[in-house]
């Protein structure tokens, strides 16, 4: 398979390019020339698979000649043993919703399920080219804590993680900061997580600086992690009891939290390869950028509001691009002028006819912090045989459903036909948790001892020199 980017489709890459580069020269995102559609009775084969062997038929066609199908399988099944739950994910339901719990990976959220996956392919690729490395990864607290597991240790390879100083939960900060190997550096940067996106993209766009260090970067905007997280979209469907009921006949909707548009993004490319998908919910809290954009086509960068979801706190969705793309009949000169005019101006107006587009396939909420803490409270207050903890992530993509249904009572969306995406585990936000509720919820066995052990960052100005002379020292 070949890829091209958004901001210059004449020039093609191999999968390798695209996995090590994350992104292009151009400072486009990387996007298949062509994409495999499975036909129906490829979804019938690919329905009675394990999750293992589901994401070894999903990802092999979009790899080429980077490794065989044994190989992808063997790092397949590598990856996931170090999941808390056989089946990697878990399909269950909250009262009368649908909810994939994507969280029982080692950092207790879904960025595991790619993460995982990453690290094994960048020791496939160092061990055939014998080369070193240097992953440089901004977090809103999430990714960082999955690609510093995936990577701790691993031979030829450093990770430098940027992540917001005091703007992420202690868990989220504390399993990133007391990890020991000595290829782990974590720098907090005073700043938003917006801030720390622009200081990873400034150092891929110097391209002296990034050649000279081997860059590469593992945030969602590298297609390996898109493709690794379409997976679970197909495994949720083919779980999914309404689809069951209806002979695999019948679409089905899924709400997912997100602020960089990646994780729904992956949901976009399972409909675009042929899985039944509906509408797409995309769920947001007060940093609206999103919601706004696919509501009222007003695509407009305001100030970021520190809220209950932090991984969510984002203003700036990267892969937003990428669907900036599609809409604009695949067009990489338009695409190109939009992205100037946001990094111009901050704002762009999504034309009427586009804006359509965008609707035939998403659907978006915003959710208070009010709406967010009613969904915790609620579900805790069940008799405690019942009683569940979400993290605040959940509670946003489970208030949009409540919100889209209420809005419009002949909606299409129904608790039946809907599943909402558990992001992460709730005791890594036990702020949420408790200014919601007096009920605490406990870190996993394996992971409490984090809470007690020494940290280990560098607090840094957001200043582009400083991060790069950081760097320069520890390589």
């Amino acid at each position: 398979m070949k890829y091209i980017s958004t901001r210059n489709n004449s020039k093609e890459y191999n999968f390798e390019q695209v996995f090590i580069k994350g992104l292009a020269d151009d400072g486009g995102l990387f996007i298949p020339k062509y994409l495999k559609k499975f036909s129906d009775q490829e979804l019938n084969s690919l329905s009675k698979l394990n999750y293992q062997d589901l994401a070894n038929k999903i990802i092999f066609p979009f790899i080429g000649d980077f490794m065989s199908e044994n190989e992808l399988s063997d790092i397949i099944n590598k990856s996931y043993t170090v999941f808390r739950n056989d089946n990697v994910v878990n399909l269950i339901k909250i009262e009368d919703t649908n909810v994939l719990e994507l969280f029982h990976g080692p950092t207790l959220a879904f960025k595991d399920i790619a993460m995982q996956l990453l690290g094994n392919f960048y020791e496939h690729y160092l061990n055939k080219n014998n080369k070193n490395i240097n992953v440089i990864v901004a977090t809103s607290g999430d990714t960082g804590a999955a690609a510093i597991d995936a990577i701790k240790g691993k031979k030829n390879m450093n990770i430098f993680v940027l992540h917001p100083h005091d703007k992420i939960s202690i868990v989220q900060r504390k399993i990133m900061t007391t990890i020991k190997e000595k290829n782990v550096f974590n720098i907090a940067i005073k700043g938003h997580f917006d801030d720390c996106q622009n200081l990873v993209k400034s150092m891929f766009s110097d391209q002296d600086f990034s050649n000279s260090i081997n860059m590469s970067g593992v945030n969602s905007i590298n297609w390996a992690r898109i493709i690794a997280q379409s997976v679970y979209y197909f495994y949720a469907y083919f779980q999914s009891e309404f689809v069951k009921r209806n002979d695999y006949k019948e679409s089905i909707n899924f709400s997912v939290p997100t602020g960089n548009f990646g994780d729904v993004y992956a949901g976009y490319l399972a409909k675009k390869m042929g899985l039944p998908i509906n509408k797409l919910i995309v769920a947001t809290n007060d940093n609206d950028i999103l919601h706004r954009a696919i509501s009222k086509g007003a695509y407009e960068v305001k100030k970021v509001f520190e809220t209950l979801s932090p991984s969510m706190d984002i203003q700036v969705a990267s892969n937003f691009e990428r669907l900036i793309y599609d809409i604009n009949d695949f067009s990489d000169i338009e695409t190109k002028k939009v992205m100037n005019e946001i990094k111009k101006t901050g704002k762009y107006k999504i034309p009427k006819d586009n804006l359509i587009k965008i609707k035939k396939d998403f659907l978006s909420a915003s959710v208070s912090e009010r709406a967010t803490q009613k969904i915790i409270t609620n579900l805790s207050g069940h008799p405690m045989s019942m009683a569940i903890i979400v993290d605040p992530h959940t509670a946003v993509g489970l208030a949009a459903i409540v919100n889209i249904i209420s809005e419009d009572k002949d909606s299409e969306i129904n608790t039946d036909n809907t599943i909402a995406l558990a992001t992460a585990h709730s005791a890594k936000f036990p702020e949420a948790s408790n200014f919601a509720l007096l009920l605490k919820s406990e870190l996993p066995k394996e992971l409490k001892h984090v809470m007690k052990e020494k940290e280990n960052f560098e607090i840094v100005k957001n200043d582009l020199k400083k991060v790069k002379d950081y760097i320069l020292k520890k390589i």
